[in-house]
């Protein structure tokens, strides 16, 4: 049969067609009025995507230049950082924090778990300047508590900042910035905005803002100020990934057609898809006698299945990839070989995620050398499918 390329992978996810051709066809300087005008509506879009009255930057890097920058404006050598961390992305903030000559404590928990309040609450002490934390493991698929989190940093009565990388976490989990006062959020292009890598961004608070006026940490190409300053003129401080703003502009376009005209009833939709979609695929991968790897706290964005024994689960990917020209995920750091992982941010439906587990049953079957029950992945999807339509039907 032939063999459509796929993307079953957290970053990057499958791309938005409208996206693609506004990419491709667009081709205006960053220093005339016409990108000017799509750089101003993008920004106030993004705004709304991300449900904040905070502003908005949008950057080209890496949702790791993003991170850095969020490290490198809001702190000074010396600063004691409470970083937590529970895979290989909060092991990134640890680096990062480290990188600045900060004094690091680091709450560390092991892969897949996720942290309780009161452990986090006895770290928070007074000398603390600033948490640094990720909405959803993407290396483990864990879901942190940031709403738990936020409220005991505020409730310290400091001047403590929060920052949350959520960079797979906008978009696939119910997220309220400026209730729950994150000084900073992190996103990124690839993830369920739907479009190619090259773009990061995140929502600035005013309390991260005066920070900056006196943090001595290095910075240039990544200073937010600069950044903050070009922005209120139309533009970017230094050249822009045009076409990528195009694609991001026709995202938003997208995304706001979802919810009826509203972004943050959009982005909503997304949410609700990728949790619907998590479930379906956490029911057929049990459906399979796989385990669930963050089963106490399960993220929307991707699903985390422990490989059965004596299997490695890089002959998962492979199999994936040779017979299905799939990609799924290997597991990363020291979960390498032990867990896949399967995504469900952005541009995914009812038929990528019931073909996904069909081409697993298939892969388990070639990969274990047993005897698989086929359609016993699909048939427990379907009945999650089956209930949850029926139930949000019922709540119209």
């Amino acid at each position: 049969m032939l063999r459509k390329n796929r993307l079953f992978t957290p970053g990057p996810t499958p791309l938005l067609p409208a996206a693609q051709f506004a990419e491709a066809s667009f081709t205006a300087h960053h220093r005339t009025a016409d990108f000017r005008n799509l750089f101003t509506r993008v920004l106030a879009d993004m705004k709304e995507f991300i449900g904040t009255q905070n502003d908005v930057l949008v950057l080209a890097c890496s949702g790791t230049g993003v991170m850095e920058a969020a490290v490198s404006n809001l702190t000074s050598p010396g600063d004691k950082i409470l970083v937590l961390t529970a895979g290989k992305f909060g092991e990134r903030w640890t680096a990062l924090v480290e990188a600045y000559g900060c004094q690091v404590d680091t709450l560390s928990k092991p892969y897949g778990e996720t942290f309780s309040l009161d452990e986090v609450r006895s770290r928070l002490t007074p000398d603390v300047r600033a948490v640094y934390v990720q909405a959803t493991e993407t290396s483990t698929g864990a879901r942190h508590d940031v709403k738990g989190i936020a409220k005991l940093v505020r409730a310290t009565g400091n001047d403590t900042l929060l920052v949350v990388d959520a960079i797979t976490g906008l978009g696939t989990t119910h997220l309220d910035v400026d209730g729950w006062g994150v000084d900073i959020i992190i996103g990124g292009s690839q993830k369920a905005l739907m479009i190619p890598p090259g773009l990061a961004y995140c929502a600035v608070s005013e309390r991260a803002w005066q920070r900056m006026e006196t943090t001595k940490s290095p910075r240039y190409y990544f200073d937010l100020r600069k950044e903050r300053k070009s922005a209120a003129k139309g533009e970017s401080a230094y050249t822009p990934a045009t076409s990528l703003f195009a694609a991001l502009g026709a995202a938003l376009d997208y995304i706001r057609q979802l919810g009826a005209g509203n972004l943050g009833a959009g982005r909503e939709d997304l949410v609700n898809n990728a949790e619907l979609a998590a479930e379906m695929t956490r029911a057929g991968g049990l459906a399979l006698g796989l385990k669930l790897f963050a089963p106490s706290s399960p993220a929307a964005a991707v699903t985390a299945l422990e490989a059965p024994a004596g299997v490695d689960s890089g002959a998962i990917v492979k199999e994936f990839r040779e017979s299905f020209n799939a990609v799924v995920a290997n597991g990363q750091g020291e979960m390498k070989g032990k867990l896949f992982r399967m995504a469900h941010i952005g541009y995914y439906d009812y038929l990528d995620t019931i073909g996904a587990l069909a081409a697993l049953e298939h892969v388990l079957a070639h990969v274990t050398g047993k005897s698989v029950a086929f359609g016993s992945a699909v048939r427990a999807a379907q009945e999650v499918f089956a209930r949850q339509t029926e139930a949000a039907g019922a709540s119209r």
